[in-house]
């Protein structure tokens, strides 16, 4: 049970009921992350803000693998569940990929050298080395591209840490290897 409260639309501010609505409507149900969120219209509206400038930054695979690999890292069952669901119904990663990306692993050397360092940076808290960066350097990533790597994986932390600490109930459909193929 989650420990921070699921709330639905109609018991949720007035101010966090627009941003419920979209959601429902994009993905045919409100998530519960988005459900402990929408107690606080601040805190829903800043995680909106943020992911909505980075939509526009790197590809879906890559933020999705992002996505992975950073929850994995803490160790967040919520954001994993709901990676795993929305990197294969809308990045279209097979269960290969999905099981890649939490190690910081990929097939493409572009995109494993970015989950590579996304990990990196979640496991040592973004103190990275200089042979870090000139892997990711060297595998063709600018730094504006290497901002956006950082900041993806910041936003997935912001998540992680809400729903390890809410205890969050998973509410996403389980990807089993004959969906995933």
């Amino acid at each position: 049970m989650s420990r921070i409260a699921i709330t639905s639309r109609d018991q949720a501010p007035a101010a966090s009921q627009p941003t419920l609505d979209a959601v429902q409507k994009q993905l045919g149900f409100t998530p519960n992350f988005f459900a402990v969120l929408a107690n606080s219209p601040a805190v829903l509206a800043a995680h909106g803000a943020f992911d909505g400038a980075l939509g526009k930054t790197l590809d879906l695979k890559t933020r999705e693998g992002i996505a992975l690999a950073t929850a994995a890292v803490n160790g967040c069952e919520y954001c994993t569940a709901a990676h795993t669901y929305t990197g294969h119904t809308f990045a279209r990663l097979s269960e290969a990929d999905i099981a890649a990306a939490k190690r910081g692993e990929a097939a493409d050397e572009k995109l494993a050298a970015a989950l590579h360092f996304a990990r990196r940076v979640a496991e040592t808290r973004g103190k990275v080395g200089d042979d870090d960066l000139a892997q990711l350097r060297a595998a063709g990533y600018g730094d504006a591209q290497i901002v956006e790597i950082v900041a993806n994986v910041a936003k997935n932390f912001l998540t992680n840490l809400i729903n390890n600490v809410a205890q969050t109930n998973v509410d996403f459909p389980a990807i089993t290897a004959s969906a995933a193929a």
